[in-house]
């Protein structure tokens, strides 16, 4: 989506830091992002109604948008150094997919703003069959598929949602009451709602993307199918 769309403008700006950075492996600047991301997750789970957990949440946020900026480094690095890898695309995959599923869980394992741990392996499911589409796609075709909820729009969705509760929280705002049945035991919150965003984005973007990965790889079918039992024989 739009925000996709910034990732030229973003890389653009990059080449100085890269400069910098030269020292630094692709492979570790990939894995920093882990730590980082599950240190938020850490924080934002267990921040509670208070200063305190205001503090929580504000530090979760900015250990989020770290962890993103170190996502968006290590590919530029692997650009620019020539040494573009499938294993480096794998493991960029793999560390986006842990990092989604416990930013989603530490929204939805949140006791004060949310407290449903149901509810947030639910949203966690559909975010990664989402996610998933777009790299089986690329992975048959060859072409990624970003249609949908993308994983950009989500993020700064989550960011949002975060610094909002943690600004509502000195006015005691931060709850707006509870959600009705049968979902009256979790609170309405941004947390809670940006729970609810991500799982419906997910089932969202999979049907988009599930749709239009069928229609290419039928495509793809057609112009060169695979060989069959007996062929050449």
């Amino acid at each position: 989506m739009a925000l996709e769309q910034l990732r030229s403008r973003w890389e653009g700006l990059l080449p100085p830091l890269l400069r910098r950075l030269s020292w630094v492996s692709v492979d570790a600047m990939t894995w920093a992002a882990l730590p980082v991301g599950l240190a938020a997750a850490w924080l934002i789970a267990t921040a509670t109604n208070d200063a305190s957990g205001a503090l929580r949440l504000v530090g979760g946020a900015l250990l989020m948008f770290l962890a993103m900026l170190i996502d968006g480094l290590d590919g530029a690095m692997a650009r620019s150094r020539g040494s573009v890898s499938r294993w480096g695309d794998m493991l960029d995959h793999t560390i986006d997919r842990l990092l989604d599923t416990a930013w989603v869980l530490a929204l939805a394992y949140n006791a004060a703003f949310c407290g449903d741990a149901a509810f947030g392996w639910l949203a966690a499911w559909f975010t990664l069959m989402g996610s998933y589409m777009g790299t089986q796609a690329q992975a048959v075709t060859g072409a990624r598929n970003y249609r949908g909820f993308s994983r950009a729009d989500r993020m700064v969705l989550t960011l949002l949602a975060v610094l909002l509760t943690a600004a509502l929280i000195p006015s005691g705002n931060a709850v707006f009451g509870t959600a009705p049945a049968p979902l009256d035991s979790i609170p309405i919150t941004p947390l809670s709602a940006m729970v609810l965003v991500s799982m419906f984005g997910g089932i969202w973007t999979f049907l988009v993307r599930f749709r239009q990965a069928g229609r290419d790889v039928r495509a793809l079918d057609a112009e060169d199918p695979l060989p069959q039992a007996g062929d050449g024989a």
